[in-house]
């Protein structure tokens, strides 16, 4: 399944179910077929988002300065190297930046 994000103000954003329902937790929205993020609960989403993205890649960076070699030689995973949580997050928080600016909600399933 695909979640399409919508509001007047903005190109919609169209993401992966467990991407969408991922960042709807986070933003504490229960994930579904249908939602409204209002106007009035945007700027606690983008704070929620942006912690998240914080927290994640504070977490990759002890992960990476944890598994790296002594001697300089750490694992070639770059070509394995998954989607960041940022580059995830970052069009839906130009979504969710929009429609604040034009007071407009953010819907999906509808």
């Amino acid at each position: 399944m695909l979640y399409k994000f919508k509001s007047q103000a903005a190109a919609e954003v169209i993401m992966l179910q467990s991407s969408a329902e991922e960042l709807l937790k986070i933003i504490g929205k229960a994930p579904g077929a249908t939602g409204i993020i209002t106007v009035e609960q945007i700027p606690a989403a983008i704070a929620a988002l942006r912690q998240a993205v914080a927290e994640s890649e504070a977490a990759e960076k002890s992960r990476a300065e944890a598994s790296a070699a002594p001697d300089g030689e750490g694992d070639d995973e770059e070509a394995d190297e998954p989607v960041l949580p940022h580059q995830l997050v970052a069009p839906f928080v130009r979504l969710l930046e929009a429609s604040a600016a034009e007071g407009k909600a953010v819907v999906w399933g509808v």
